[in-house]
């Protein structure tokens, strides 16, 4: 390891020594290598970038979905003296302008993005002319389809760094399996030998699996707390009413305990996240939402009130605690009865045939080139809009359609001087056209809306011009400009053969996902009922095997848990007559039997919630009976059709 990056390593971060596996990834590196650093949460990822960004020429550019953890770094890097800035949705227009600034001059080291910054033209057409000296994706799990988080804007990165010239590419992640991290390897073309991965069992936590009832939980959850000493928790639920509530009764008990999701407003949570860093016995109910980029080592307790949507999720959230090296205890109170919710998420996401079918010759009735509203398209087939991109990308993948950058049929803008004071700033021909652009704007009450490619055809020239005009205004803060109206621009490259055998083949490869995520809630069931090491089941589940049992987890101490039964409900006799009655006024929504499932489950879709039915008496009747079951019912009984005798 050269001298100077040993003396950075000390100069900018205060460190004598890497931890275990940070050296190999930052030669790897510094080498010219592309390298993937699969560490424990908590494990010092960021380091393997943020390092190598102080020594490198040009900007590293690090991709993640998590703005908590840009906010978080961001401002650990600038108490540290290093030019480092983020791109996100909370930027205002002046804030956005400030950083391109900087990128645009050199100034900064590092950058960090969300993967769907991509889809900006503007953005890319910048970045494009920027020297990349290494392309960082965190969060890399979500690259395979396979994974416990995939994404589909994740499958285009690799493209996303061959375009912007990146010299070098890192992916990190703290919850990869052996499948998962050759999947990573092979999407951003990273050599296997030099993927480096730490252990992932910590000797200081303390793995705990407690069986309960629904009845029963509240009451054991208070008992742990109390038995316990005070400090640092976090107590992880799965829906946002449920922070609120168990929150309020923890506080009503004593404990200060606050609820964290992410339906609160920014403002809110960050208040909370502030809280909860500076106490020493603060707790915070929250859903998965809070702990990403959380950088709090003496978190002493982490309980599960609801059972993990699997047992990634799991290890990245007990991995909070204890990063003191000090001893923590993980808590999961393990109810069946949670699976209903959680299948619930899992099943609403599983398109029906007739949904893929309609989308697949939509797509494939159009021109060569195309443009889409994803929105759109959602709602008139009736699939969530990340399922609907998901089935976009595998049409790319196929070979059937190749991606362009998206552009934005709508742009606003407010002038932040008069427009006779702005046009005083040119003369001839440019002031002649900015005129005429100007005129082509419609005005709200503050903003002044204008579609640029109406405009050109207007003025006879072409749509790039009048947002490079806008852009340029913008830049030079005459006015505030913001785009909207996103529609994604498509090639077609082939015709499929037969689009019923296509559509085919990419709802089997839905329903695969829908049977992986299902088999992740089981994965989690059998570690809690595990008789043996649950911490040896545990880390062998990411490809490492522990020599002996580790002898301070449930398994170890008391042997398996037997775990209570699955309480399921009757589906009510009256139920098929209110839903024919409800399914006549509502022509469209509820004609299939799963978009019926979905709606009795309480599963929202993009139908559903443009019909506003989600207020409706009938809307989650049956939420806590497993949607399989209300999917069987719903195939076999067609309570949506009319059964009376005819006339």
């Amino acid at each position: 390891m050269p001298g100077d990056v040993r003396a950075a390593l000390k100069r900018h971060f205060g460190f004598e020594a890497f931890r275990p596996g940070q050296k190999a990834v930052v030669e790897h590196l510094m080498a010219g290598h592309s390298a993937a650093a699969v560490f424990p949460t908590g494990g010092g990822k960021s380091l393997c970038y943020q390092l190598p960004a102080l020594l490198l020429p040009g900007l590293t550019l690090v991709v993640s979905p998590l703005i908590a953890l840009m906010k978080d770094q961001i401002d650990a890097l600038t108490r540290c003296g290093i030019a480092a800035a983020r791109l996100d949705s909370t930027l205002d227009a002046a804030a956005y302008q400030a950083v391109m600034d900087q990128v645009r001059a050199g100034t900064l080291r590092l950058l960090y993005v969300a993967p769907e910054r991509f889809n900006n033209e503007r953005f890319r057409e910048t970045i494009a002319h920027v020297r990349i000296s290494l392309f960082a994706v965190d969060e890399a799990h979500c690259i395979s389809e396979w994974g416990h988080n995939f994404r589909p804007d994740y499958l285009k990165l690799a493209g996303f760094a061959r375009a912007c010239g990146a010299e070098r590419t890192l992916a990190l992640t703290a919850t990869a399996t052996e499948r998962v991290l050759a999947d990573i390897c092979d999407g951003l073309a990273i050599d296997a030998e030099r993927a480096v991965r730490t252990g992932f069992y910590r000797s200081n936590l303390t793995l705990t699996t407690t069986p309960v009832s629904a009845a029963e939980r509240d009451s054991v959850l208070l008992d742990a707390l109390r038995a316990n000493p005070p400090g640092p928790t976090i107590i992880y639920v799965t829906l946002q009413r449920t922070a609120e509530e168990l929150a309020e009764r923890i506080a009503a008990a004593g404990f200060a305990a606050r609820a964290y999701h992410a339906g609160m407003q920014d403002d809110s949570r960050t208040e909370i996240q502030n809280w909860f860093m500076a106490a020493d016995q603060a707790i915070v109910v929250a859903t998965i939402a809070f702990g990403m980029g959380i950088d709090k080592a003496n978190i002493r307790f982490v309980y599960h009130y609801n059972l993990p949507k699997s047992l990634e999720h799991y290890a990245q959230e007990i991995g909070r605690a204890g990063r003191d090296g000090a001893p923590a205890i993980c808590y999961m109170l393990v109810c069946p009865d949670d699976l209903n919710v959680l299948e619930n998420f899992v099943y609403g996401d599983t398109p029906d045939l007739t949904a893929v079918g309609g989308l697949v010759s939509d797509v494939f009735s159009r021109g060569s080139e195309f443009e889409v509203s994803l929105y759109d398209l959602a709602f008139e087939h009736d699939i969530r809009l990340l399922v609907l991109r998901t089935l976009f990308t595998y049409l790319e993948l196929e070979g059937l359609l190749a991606g362009d950058t998206p552009l934005y049929t709508q742009y606003k803008f407010k002038p932040l001087s008069t427009s006779r004071e702005i046009l005083a700033r040119f003369e001839g021909p440019r002031r002649d056209f900015l005129a005429d652009l100007f005129r082509q704007a419609r005005k709200a009450r503050s903003w002044f809306h204008i579609d640029p490619a109406a405009a050109a055809t207007a003025l006879g020239t072409d749509r790039e011009r009048i947002i490079r005009a806008l852009d340029w205004l913008g830049e030079q803060q005459m006015l505030q400009v913001e785009a909207t109206g996103v529609r994604y621009r498509y090639q077609r490259l082939q015709s499929p053969a037969d689009l019923a055998a296509l559509a085919d083949k990419l709802h089997q490869h839905s329903l695969q996902r829908e049977a992986a995520e299902i088999e992740r809630l089981r994965q989690v069931l059998a570690l809690a009922g595990k008789d043996g090491c649950q911490t040896a089941t545990l880390a062998a589940h990411f490809g490492e095997h522990l020599e002996e049992p580790c002898g301070h987890c449930s398994g170890c101490l008391g042997g398996g848990s037997e775990l209570p039964e699955r309480t399921v409900p009757g589906i009510p006799p009256d139920l098929p007559k209110q839903v024919r009655q409800l399914a006549a006024t509502t022509v469209g929504v509820l004609e299939t039997p799963r978009s019926l499932a979905r709606f009795l489950c309480g599963v929202s879709s993009p139908r559903l919630s443009r019909a506003k039915l989600a207020r409706h008496p009938l809307a989650g009747t049956l939420a806590r009976v497993p949607f399989r079951t209300v999917l069987d019912w719903a195939n076999a009984d067609r309570p949506c059709e009319d059964k009376s005798p005819p006339d």
